[in-house]
């Protein structure tokens, strides 16, 4: 990190050279890789050793730069398995050190070639973990990368946009990356390494999941458990959902801040919980469902993301290694007396976990389908499974 620039415009001498320039002025020097351009976001830390193509693949990540603290980022290359979403919404990456030739029998590209394919500003060289220092003390800040091969950068309007940009409190970005239009998941299940992805020929249970940003690994999932699954907007009404007959709704996970997400989604939820359908969420689904409890969210100074977090079970008193990806979180005072926390975060004592006492409604802030334990959290989706066989007996359709 370099003191505060006094020159409009700076000229770096390095190949392709990049900066990173947050909004307290703070300026890091690096190479650029990935897609040419700017790139305006959160500026937030990833401490996973593996599975990088799903984090920036993650819509969760929408109008975030992820810096990552583990070193070796690329080195087994990128296929089209590992992705989360059609359309990659993550606005940078932060490397420490430069892609390396690929090496795994899975790889088809090389991560720096797919960046620029899928249009993510990049840049390496920096280091890594000094930034995260900096954003553990001082919370994650917005920031701009800077990419051009001809390394010029005016660095007064790099700091002025990074100032500018809103950031996510109030930033409702479910509605941007939420499909378009409802469809029918293709049937996948989960990928496994002698046969790849099958296809699921059993629908015996209809699901619909509300698309808040939704990861593909969680509708294949679903198709493990012989379901249907309509994925629909985060816009649509209560009334359209019924229509489509569900014997279970899932809200997803998604970017930006609940409460604004939660402006047009609240309502929805609060109905189908008085519906009686089983309900169960994942991380801003989690958040939705805190709030249509009548509780409420705010923005963590860090947030957690990585795949090394403990959660305790307060019910069965397990601890379980997840996958977490959030930055806001359900503010355990505003809880009322029908809601029990289920889940607590062994590094801060956030929640983690809420059910709903006396209705088949529950949600987690974690990811359970991430697998990073590696199935320490599978059991979720079989108690929400149970409850949505339960529910389609009683319905009979």
């Amino acid at each position: 990190m370099t003191s505060k620039q006094k020159n409009k415009t700076s000229n770096f001498s390095n190949l392709r050279p990049a900066i990173l320039v947050l909004e307290n002025k703070s300026i890091f020097k690096g190479i650029g890789l990935g897609y040419q351009g700017e790139a305006t976001g959160e500026v937030c830390f990833n401490t996973s050793l593996t599975g990088y193509q799903e984090i920036i693949s993650d819509p969760s990540y929408a109008g975030q730069i992820i810096n990552f603290t583990f070193p070796h980022i690329g080195n087994v290359g990128t296929n089209n398995e590992d992705i989360e979403s059609d359309k990659i919404w993550t606005r940078g990456v932060i490397f420490n050190s430069e892609i390396t030739s690929p090496s795994n029998y899975r790889s088809l590209q090389n991560l720096d070639n797919w960046l620029k394919k899928n249009k993510i500003v990049g840049i390496t060289g920096l280091d890594t973990r000094g930034l995260t220092n900096f954003i553990r003390d001082k919370g994650a800040p917005k920031g701009t990368i800077a990419n051009f091969k001809d390394g010029k950068f005016n660095i007064s309007k790099l700091i002025k946009k990074s100032i500018n940009w809103p950031g996510l409190r109030g930033m409702d970005l479910a509605k941007e990356v939420t499909t378009p239009k409802t469809y029918t998941w293709k049937g996948l299940k989960t990928w496994k390494k002698i046969k790849g992805f099958e296809i699921n020929k059993k629908r015996k249970f209809k699901i619909v999941a509300i698309d808040f940003g939704i990861k593909k690994n969680i509708l294949r999932y679903f198709s493990n458990y012989d379901c249907e699954v309509k994925v629909i907007s985060c816009k649509k009404k209560s009334d359209e959902i019924f229509k489509l007959k569900p014997h279970g709704v899932f809200l997803s996970n998604g970017p930006g801040d609940p409460a604004a997400t939660g402006k047009y989604a609240i309502d929805v939820v609060k109905n189908l919980i008085q519906s009686g359908l089983p309900l169960f969420g994942i991380c801003l689904g989690h958040q939705i469902l805190a709030l249509a409890l009548n509780a409420k969210t705010r923005k963590m100074k860090l947030g957690h993301r990585g795949a090394n977090h403990p959660v305790k079970n307060l019910i069965t008193n397990k601890v379980e290694i997840t996958s977490q990806n959030h930055g806001f979180e359900v503010v355990k005072e505003s809880l009322k007396k029908n809601i029990e926390i289920t889940h607590l975060s062994l590094f801060d004592n956030s929640i983690e976990g809420i059910r709903l006492k006396n209705k088949p409604v529950f949600s987690v802030q974690y990811h359970p389908e991430a697998n990073p334990g590696p199935q320490d959290s599978k059991y979720l989706f079989s108690h929400f499974m149970e409850d949505v066989k339960k529910y389609a007996k009683k319905k009979r359709y």
